[in-house]
């Protein structure tokens, strides 16, 4: 059903509230966000909520008129960082998603990384035995329409940096989940992947 001009307008200032309360309280979770704007804007009980990716488009064009002049650099140093870590366990397959890949990541955003292991407590024995304090919980992901999976996380900080750590079966890198955003694949990025990002960025244009 066609929106009309109220209605559209509506959704769009959710979207741009709902962007502006991600980037600035560090919230990742986009319904909560849209949740919050809706509230703050008066309208609770709305159904008319933008989607995820209408919330991504605002969140990026935010970054753009606010943060232009400091957002390649935010990027360049958590996906340095980010290859750091992949290094640090290369055994385990590391690969790089979320913001960080996706060059949107904000002053909250965590390095968010894939591994693949036999089993979890290989990844927890690993840091236990590299003297890593980490937190663990769990999240859950949707792969294709209705299925969903719970895969273990555990973070912790190295530096300045927080790493989120999801641990998948070793043939969990046949599938990745879908996108938060769009409901496509979830885009990875492997270490040789990401080091082409970092040098494509340190190129100098031609004159």
């Amino acid at each position: 059903m066609a929106l009309n001009a109220k209605d559209r307008q509506m959704r769009q200032r959710i979207a741009l509230e709902a962007a502006r309360i991600m980037e600035e309280s560090g919230v990742r979770d986009y319904q909560v966000a849209k949740r919050k704007a809706a509230e703050r804007l008066g309208a609770p009980d709305t159904r008319n909520l933008p989607s995820n990716q209408e919330i991504e488009d605002a969140f990026m064009e935010r970054q753009r008129l606010f943060h232009g002049d400091t957002q390649p650099a935010r990027v360049q140093h958590l996906r340095t960082e980010a290859l750091k870590a992949m290094e640090f366990f290369a055994s385990f397959e590391p690969r790089l998603v979320g913001p960080v890949l996706q060059g949107t990541a904000s002053d909250h955003s965590d390095v968010q990384l894939h591994l693949f292991a036999g089993t979890p407590e290989e990844v927890v024995i690993y840091l236990m035995d590299q003297n890593i304090p980490f937190e663990q919980g769990e999240r859950r992901m949707r792969f294709g329409r209705d299925r969903y999976e719970t895969f273990p996380v555990y973070r912790f900080v190295a530096g300045a940096t927080v790493l989120d750590l999801t641990v998948f079966p070793v043939d969990g890198s046949r599938q990745a989940p879908c996108s938060p955003v769009d409901g496509r694949p979830m885009r990875r990025a492997s270490v040789t992947q990401v080091q082409g990002l970092l040098d494509a960025a340190e190129t100098p244009l031609a004159p």
